[in-house]
């Protein structure tokens, strides 16, 4: 079977590729190795598919219905290889290999239990998906393994500043925005209330159906840090819907508090990393061209 990797794809990788990066390039035949090496039998290349790596439904030798994921380094699978084995599918995708350190044939590739990948909270009335969802994510918040290797949301952060200068220094017009951002952070970052395995880049549609339970969270991109900033992200879900209401504004400052009482996070913590993850992915956006994006999350940002 030919691996053409999905357009999506393509261009999300495109979009943040370091110059020299050939994994696109390898990806067909990596798929293959992946696919000899387990013997597995391939359906599908899932469509759309994500921004980050290459979904392919199969199944095993035994019949079992199975996902097999490859992702570039810079997506970085051996976390999330790492978080899904400690979390041992509670709250989340059961990984179907052990980890094991540097085995051959493992870098880059994740075989998963089989979810309904066309069936996500998102697909629920709103209010029943950000219940559905924030519950799936309080399964998630545990302590990290002893020794963990993972990043913290100071350390993530920390990168993402950098860039966000820049892009304020090229847009003047978004500074005000950029400095309100960056102070949110060092506030935040003074005095944070636990250190918690996150899940990363939470939101309605990294939450799928599933048999063994009803939602099941995928594609996560773990950091260690407060509950607050996981659930962030979760707070802009269906942005473009929020933009285009007259009431737009007032909505998310009421879904940030209720967010935040239904997962008992401190109210102000959860705006101002909303705030900073909002105006980051808004800059980043601007970066690569994506200026609808782009004005979406900075309008969104201003309500905060």
């Amino acid at each position: 079977m030919a691996f053409e990797p999905p357009r999506r794809l393509v261009r999300a990788l495109g979009e943040t590729a370091p110059e020299g990066d050939d994994w696109l390039e390898k990806l067909p035949g990596l798929a293959r190795e992946a696919v000899e090496r387990r013997e597995l039998t391939v359906e599908r290349v899932q469509l759309p598919g994500g921004r980050s790596s290459l979904v392919v439904l199969v199944r095993r030798a035994d019949g079992t219905p199975a996902v097999l994921k490859l992702a570039p380094p810079r997506a970085r699978p051996e976390s999330e290889r790492v978080a899904l084995a400690h979390w041992g599918g509670r709250g989340a995708v059961q990984l179907l290999e052990p980890v094991s350190e540097g085995a051959e044939g493992s870098e880059g590739v994740l075989l998963l239990e089989r979810l309904h990948p066309d069936v996500s909270v998102r697909t629920l009335p709103e209010a029943k998906a950000l219940l559905e969802a924030a519950g799936t994510l309080r399964r998630l918040w545990v302590d990290p393994p002893e020794g963990h290797v993972f990043e913290t949301v100071a350390e993530r952060t920390g990168r993402q500043a950098k860039a966000m200068r820049a892009g304020a220094d090229a847009a003047p017009e978004v500074a005000p925005l950029v400095a309100a951002a960056l102070s949110a952070r060092e506030e935040l970052l003074d005095s944070p209330p636990e250190h918690r395995l996150l899940h990363g880049t939470f939101r309605q549609s990294k939450v799928l159906s599933g048999d063994r339970m009803p939602w099941l969270a995928v594609g996560p991109d773990p950091v260690v840090g407060e509950h607050a900033f996981d659930l962030a992200r979760l707070v802009r879900d269906r942005v473009e819907d929020l933009i285009a209401q007259p009431s737009g504004a007032t909505t998310t400052r009421r879904r940030v508090r209720r967010l935040a009482e239904s997962l008992e996070v401190d109210r102000d913590r959860l705006r101002g990393w909303t705030l900073f993850r909002a105006v980051e992915s808004g800059v980043r956006a601007r970066r690569v061209g994506r200026e609808r994006d782009a004005e979406l999350l900075l309008e969104f940002a201003s309500w905060l």
